[in-house]
């Protein structure tokens, strides 16, 4: 199951362990349909009842490998256990829901809800099961499109509605299988739009609601009062790890281009700009001195990036993208894969006080790269700096032990970091560069103590790790 940070977070599916974590993906028709022929004058039972027959439930059956021994992963017997893990191998069923989208047979689930599946089963409401296989999953997204094997006859495919027009308080209804009970419709309203950072999936812009969803909802249909298709149900927010007021569902107009490009190229082409990115905060705002306390800064620029091509540097701080404020790099990270391959990206940026446009030329996002922080280790010596870090200078010997490229021209490497200390709580690693603090280039441990001690009560520090840069903030 995916983190949370003060609650428990969990995906809502039934499966990987009779019940399990799911979630949701959504995709669009081949085919533009026709609204049904009510509206919002219509009664939730004639909705629900014209609905109905496009959710399915989503069976799967999964090897799973497990340890024969209650010992192997206690650090005492690593010793014992290194080479000869005892494991053995059994079969484990899982149980979520999915949308029907195309007369052809092509059904919208989410990927964890088929993740690793061996054989898939899909239940329509009139009781009918058919085998289907994995057409394309995208887990980044937590979507996945099935199909089919045999054609079936009379099929409902679910039209798709506008996620972008709903507004909060609009009625809507959930429909799947919860905990495995059967089909099961629920109601409630969209309590809030374009949740993001939820630590669930890596793309996140979800709609919350409080119609109830529960654990094999994942994948399920949430749907408006005029009969439409707009958001996959995918999680909840939960102690317990069942419903609690709080459930997600990924809107449509996100699902739907995501769902077209894996039945046409069986995965999802997204564009990439090239830049490590972090939220306008006050604490950056305070330390770095920006002109503006909204927008999304820009900590890093690749090297021959579409970013670095377009003249981005560092510390440009984006206001907009395509005519839309930008106040979240969930917002800019969303319109950088959404826009596509070769397509340009209008984005108006603030440079030292000034507003300017820039136009960017997206490529493909690199297969081994998002451009995203990750984790450095490592060990060593060196000068001790007063709040927490060991370093050592930006040599040779640094740059091959912590695998440190070239382009990285300024600095000094983090080879040890207190227990308890203030370094230890931003979250510093051994590995990591000390690039700059408030703006001042850092060349030796002498210099950086220097501005720790004279650089004012908050230092924004540019940390270098595994080919990104990023702030963090220090309150002395």
């Amino acid at each position: 199951m995916k983190r949370s940070v003060k609650m428990l977070l969990m995906a809502v599916v039934l499966g990987a362990a009779v019940i399990g974590a799911a979630a949701i993906g959504g995709a669009p028709t081949p085919t533009a349909q026709a609204s049904p022929p009510f509206g919002t004058d219509g009664s939730i039972a004639d909705v629900t009842e014209k609905v109905l027959p496009s959710v399915v439930n989503v069976s799967t059956t999964t090897l799973v490998t497990q340890a024969t021994s209650p010992f192997e992963n206690d650090p005492f017997f690593e010793d014992f256990f290194r080479g000869r893990r005892p494991q053995h191998e059994r079969y484990g069923q899982s149980l979520g829901s999915g949308v029907i989208v195309s007369a052809k047979g092509y059904i919208l689930t989410n990927s964890h809800v088929v993740a690793n599946a061996k054989d898939i089963k899909v239940s329509l409401s009139d009781g009918r099961d058919f085998a289907a296989r994995v057409v394309g999953a995208d887990p980044k997204s937590d979507l996945a499109v099935l199909k089919l094997k045999d054609p079936v006859p009379n099929l409902r495919p679910l039209p798709f509605g506008s996620s972008e027009k709903l507004r909060l308080g609009d009625v809507v209804i959930a429909i799947g299988n919860p905990f495995g009970v059967g089909q099961a419709v629920t109601m409630g309203i969209v309590s809030a739009k374009g949740r993001a950072n939820m630590g669930i999936v890596d793309y996140e812009d979800f709609i919350q609601t409080d119609a109830a969803i529960n654990p094999g909802n994942s994948g399920g249909a949430l749907i408006n009062l005029h009969g439409e298709l707009v958001g996959i149900n995918t999680a909840i927010l939960s102690r317990t790890g069942g419903y609690q007021g709080i459930g997600f569902a990924i809107p449509t107009d996100m699902a739907h281009p995501i769902m077209d490009a894996l039945i046409s190229k069986g995965r999802v082409v997204r564009g990439w700009l090239g830049v490590s990115i972090k939220d306008v905060t006050k604490d950056l705002h305070d330390s770095l001195k920006l002109s503006v306390d909204r927008g999304v800064l820009i900590t890093g620029v690749t090297p021959g990036s579409p970013a670095a091509k377009a003249g981005l540097r560092l510390d440009d701080v984006v206001a907009s993208v395509n005519n839309h404020p930008c106040d979240k790099t969930s917002q800019l990270r969303n319109a950088v894969a959404a826009s596509g391959v070769g397509k340009p990206l209008q984005m108006q940026i603030v440079r030292e006080g000034r507003r300017q446009n820039v136009s960017v030329v997206l490529t493909e996002m690199p297969r081994d790269s998002e451009q995203i922080i990750g984790d450095g280790r490592g060990q060593g010596r060196g000068n001790e700096v007063k709040f927490g870090l060991q370093v050592r200078p930006l040599d040779s010997s640094s740059r091959a032990k912590y695998d440190i490229p070239r382009e990285v021209n300024t600095g000094v490497v983090v080879t040890g970091v207190a227990r308890g200390s203030v370094a230890e709580t931003l979250g510093l690693q051994p590995g990591d560069v000390v690039m700059r603090v408030n703006r001042t280039p850092i060349r030796s441990a002498r210099e950086l103590e220097d501005a720790y001690r004279h650089g004012g009560s908050k230092l924004a520090l540019l940390i270098y790790r595994d080919g990104s840069t990023t702030y963090v903030v220090v309150e002395k």
